[in-house]
C-alpha cells in the first residue's frame, strides 16, 4: 500500500470547523480534495500531518491562524484622525475604504469618536484558525504529466498569475 510521500497523488475527505476569533467556531459541510503531494502546496500543519500516511488514515489536525491569513494583531488597532476621512463611509463595524495619494486605505471601524475613529488595519480574516477531520481515500502514483501541471500551476500563483 503506498503511503503519502512527494510526487504522489493523495485523495482525501475532510469536514472543517474554522475557529474564529473570541471562539466562536463555524461548521463546514465535508468535502474532497485531491492534490500532488509536495508540489500543490498546502499549509504546512496538513502537509506534515499527512506525511507517510496511508489509504484509510484519520487524522485531525489543527490548522494555526499563522498558516492561514496571519495572527490578529492589536497592535494594529489605532486611534486615528476623523479629519480627512469621508463621513459618510465611517460606520461603526463595516469596512472603510479611500484612494489616498495613490494608496489604497481600508480598515474597520470599530468606534466613531468626536473627533477620532478607532481603526483596526488587521486583514479581514486575521486570527481565523482551522481544525480538520480528515480520511485519506488513496495514494497513487501522479503521472509526470499531472506533475508538471502541478508545478506550472504553482509558479503562475507564486507570480500573482493565477
Amino acid at each position: 500500500m503506498e503511503s503519502v510521500q512527494l510526487g504522489k497523488r493523495v485523495t482525501a475527505k475532510y469536514r472543517m470547523r474554522t475557529h474564529l476569533l473570541h471562539g466562536i467556531g463555524k461548521d463546514h459541510p465535508e468535502e474532497e480534495m485531491s492534490f500532488i503531494f509536495g508540489v500543490d502546496r498546502q499549509v504546512p500543519s496538513l502537509e506534515k500531518a499527512l506525511e507517510g500516511c496511508r489509504a484509510g488514515d484519520t487524522l485531525s489536525i489543527t490548522i494555526p491562524a499563522a498558516e492561514i491569513y496571519g495572527e490578529y494583531d492589536p497592535c494594529l488597532t489605532k486611534e486615528i484622525p476623523r479629519k480627512g476621512l469621508i463621513k459618510q463611509r465611517l460606520k461603526e463595524g463595516q469596512y472603510y475604504r479611500q484612494m489616498k495619494q495613490g494608496c489604497l486605505v481600508s480598515f474597520k471601524v470599530l468606534e466613531l469618536k468626536p473627533r477620532t475613529v478607532v481603526a483596526d488595519f488587521n486583514e479581514p480574516l486575521a486570527g481565523i484558525s482551522a481544525s480538520l477531520d480528515l480520511e485519506v481515500m488513496a495514494v497513487e502514483d501522479a503521472s509526470k504529466a499531472e506533475i508538471d501541471a502541478a508545478r506550472d500551476a504553482q509558479a503562475k500563483k507564486s507570480i500573482g498569475c493565477g
